[in-house]
C-alpha cells in the first residue's frame, strides 16, 4: 500500500474536524451574481447559463449531491438529458420558463419547479428577453455519484401544453395554510408541503414552502432521519442551530444535518420566504421532533 492511501483516513478525519470547527455564520453560503461564470450550451442547449455551485458533492450522511444556482439567459436552454442514478429539480425564482419532462412541455411562472426523476428526460428553456433566476437541486442514489446522458436536443420551439402534464410545484402564497405556533414557534407561519416523499424514487423526502410574517418564527425542532437544505427566497431573519445563532437573508442557504436542533425567526420588516428541501437517510423515512 502506498503512503498516499495510508494517510487518506487521517486526511478525511482532519477535513471532518475542520468542517465541525466552522461557525454557523461560516457554514451559511450566499448566492451572488459576482461569483457566476458563463457556460454555453449546457447539455447541448441553446445560449448559455450563468452558474455557480453553492454546494457540490458534500460529505453528509444523506445522499444530497448539490445545489447549483445561477441565471438562465434570454432565449437559452438546458438541453434535454436524463440521469439513471440521480434525481434533480429545476427551480425558477422569477420570470417564466418552459419546463420539459418526458416529452411534455409547459410554461411555468416563477417561483416554481419540476422534479426530474431518475430516467426521465428533462430540460428547461427561457423564452423571454430577461435572465431568469434558476436553481438546481440534486439527490443521488449512489453517494457522491453524478451521471448524465444528453439527447442532443435544445428543446427550443417545443409545442406547449396549456397545463403541465408532469409533476410540479408552484410556490404561491395562496396555496399555503396558516400554522399557529409551528413547532412551538411564535405567531402564524404559512406552510405547504409542495412535494411529498411519494413523488421521488430516490431518498428525497420533500420540498416545503414556508412563509414567516414579521415577528413569526418556526420553533426549535430536529429530524433524526432527515437532513434539510434551507434557501431564503426573500426576506431576512435569524437562524438558530444547536447553540449558535446567525443572520439569514435573501439568497442565503444552509444545509442542516440530521439531529441538529434548529429554528428560524423573521426579525425583519417584510415576509421571509423559504424553500426547504428534505433528504432522508433511508427511503421514505420522514420525521420531525419539537425540541423544548
Amino acid at each position: 500500500m502506498s503512503n498516499h492511501w495510508k494517510t487518506l483516513p487521517l486526511l478525511l478525519l482532519c477535513l471532518a474536524c475542520a468542517a465541525e470547527a466552522q461557525s454557523l455564520r461560516e457554514k451559511i453560503v450566499h448566492y451572488s451574481h459576482d461569483n457566476l461564470r458563463n457556460i454555453p450550451h449546457v447539455h447541448a442547449g441553446a445560449g448559455s447559463l450563468n452558474y455557480t455551485a453553492l454546494y457540490q458533492r458534500p460529505t453528509y450522511a444523506s445522499k444530497f449531491l448539490f445545489l447549483h444556482r445561477g441565471q438562465l439567459m434570454p432565449k437559452s436552454s438546458i438541453g434535454r438529458h436524463y440521469h439513471n442514478r440521480m434525481e434533480e429539480m429545476f427551480v425558477i425564482l422569477d420570470g417564466k420558463a418552459e419546463f420539459t419532462i418526458d416529452g411534455r412541455t409547459s410554461a411555468l411562472d416563477g417561483p416554481a419547479g419540476a422534479p426530474c426523476r431518475m430516467g426521465s428526460v428533462h430540460g428547461i428553456y427561457n423564452p423571454t428577453d430577461e435572465p431568469v433566476e434558476w436553481m438546481n437541486i440534486a439527490v443521488t442514489s449512489i453517494r457522491g455519484e453524478y451521471d448524465a446522458f444528453d439527447m442532443g436536443d435544445d428543446g427550443v420551439g417545443a409545442p406547449l401544453d396549456k397545463k403541465p402534464i408532469f409533476m410540479n410545484m408552484q410556490l404561491r402564497k395562496e396555496n399555503t395554510k396558516p400554522m399557529e405556533k409551528m413547532y412551538g414557534g411564535k405567531g402564524t407561519a404559512l406552510y405547504r408541503r409542495a412535494l411529498p416523499h411519494q413523488v421521488f424514487k430516490s431518498d428525497w423526502a420533500y420540498a416545503d414552502h414556508l412563509i414567516l410574517p414579521p415577528g413569526a418564527s418556526l420553533g426549535k425542532h430536529l429530524h433524526r432521519g432527515v437532513e434539510e437544505l434551507h434557501y431564503v427566497i426573500r426576506g431576512a431573519g435569524s437562524l438558530h442551530v444547536n447553540d449558535e445563532q446567525a443572520p439569514f437573508a435573501k439568497d442565503d442557504a444552509l444545509f442542516i444535518e440530521y439531529g441538529q436542533a434548529h429554528s428560524i425567526e423573521n426579525t425583519g420588516s417584510e415576509e421571509m420566504e423559504l424553500l426547504i428541501i428534505g433528504v432522508a437517510l433511508e427511503k421514505d423515512r420522514v420525521d420531525v421532533e419539537p425540541v423544548e
